[in-house]
């Protein structure tokens, strides 16, 4: 009885000390996809520019369709630690001549005066 008693009393006395210690998590990072484009980067770029000078830039688009060769896109997108999710997307618009036209989506050129 009193070894029962006392193997009771140490187990409450462990279970409760184990509860008050911090339990590890598991570490979580941010996911980030696609391609980083800043609107400092986008200042860079000047309509009349070439193909070969805007992918300087921006890097090379993520899609490039094979049946419009006057387009390029750029998405990025982030989910953050706790779930929020970020996205920004941009579509570079080029001349048959291939010399940038203009920028859709969420950055835009600045204007040239």
């Amino acid at each position: 009885m009193r070894l029962t008693c006392l193997s009771l009393l140490v187990l409450i006395v462990c279970g409760t000390g184990c509860s008050l210690a911090p339990v590890p998590s598991v570490h979580k990072i941010d996911i980030q996809q696609g391609n980083l484009v800043n609107q400092e980067m986008v200042d860079k770029l000047q309509p009349g520019m070439t193909k070969l000078q805007v992918q300087f830039v921006l890097g090379t688009p993520l899609i490039r369709d094979s049946f419009d060769q006057s387009r390029w896109d750029y998405f990025y997108s982030r989910v953050n630690v706790s779930g929020q999710r970020s996205q920004e997307q941009m579509t570079v618009v080029f001349s048959e001549q291939g010399e940038l036209l203009r920028l859709e989506g969420d950055y835009l050129l600045k204007s040239t005066e």
